[in-house]
């Protein structure tokens, strides 16, 4: 894998899946890859709906003790886009041209600004492109 990438939230959602053994393997590749490799990347967003998730959610919850070391090992080194007036600009405009949900649009906002050339997620068509981002379902 060559080239930035951004990882969208349910990359790290299917990490901690255990119901869904091969996503999670998957997952867990593509985060290792991103760690080692220096190119991933994610935003505040990701960071956000994770712990919402994992603190609540999962069958296997992330407990609250864990948190600060999932956040500093793994989504700290990765963090490269956080909130600005630019980014909800660019979202907004993303949003306005239609075909995104806002929570959408500020992901794919965010891979751009961070100058990502793929950017994996199930959320959105698998394929599809924005300016010189390309959406990739690393699950199918």
């Amino acid at each position: 894998m060559s080239g930035r990438f951004f990882l969208d939230t349910n990359v790290f959602i299917y990490s901690f899946d255990r119901s869904a053994p091969h996503k999670a393997e998957i997952a867990n590749g593509l985060i290792d890859t991103a760690l080692s490799s220096q190119n991933g990347f994610i935003s505040f967003q990701v960071i956000q709906e994770f712990f919402n998730a994992a603190l609540k959610r999962f069958a296997a919850q992330l407990r609250a003790t864990d948190g600060p070391s999932y956040l500093h090992d793994v989504f700290r080194p990765l963090l490269a886009v956080h909130s600005s007036a630019t980014l909800y600009g660019e979202a907004l405009n993303l949003y306005a041209a239609g075909g995104l949900s806002w929570y959408d649009a500020l992901i794919v906002a965010a891979a751009l600004q961070a100058r990502c050339d793929i950017l994996y997620t199930e959320d959105l068509q698998h394929g599809r492109k924005f300016s010189t981002l390309r959406v990739v379902d690393p699950f199918l």
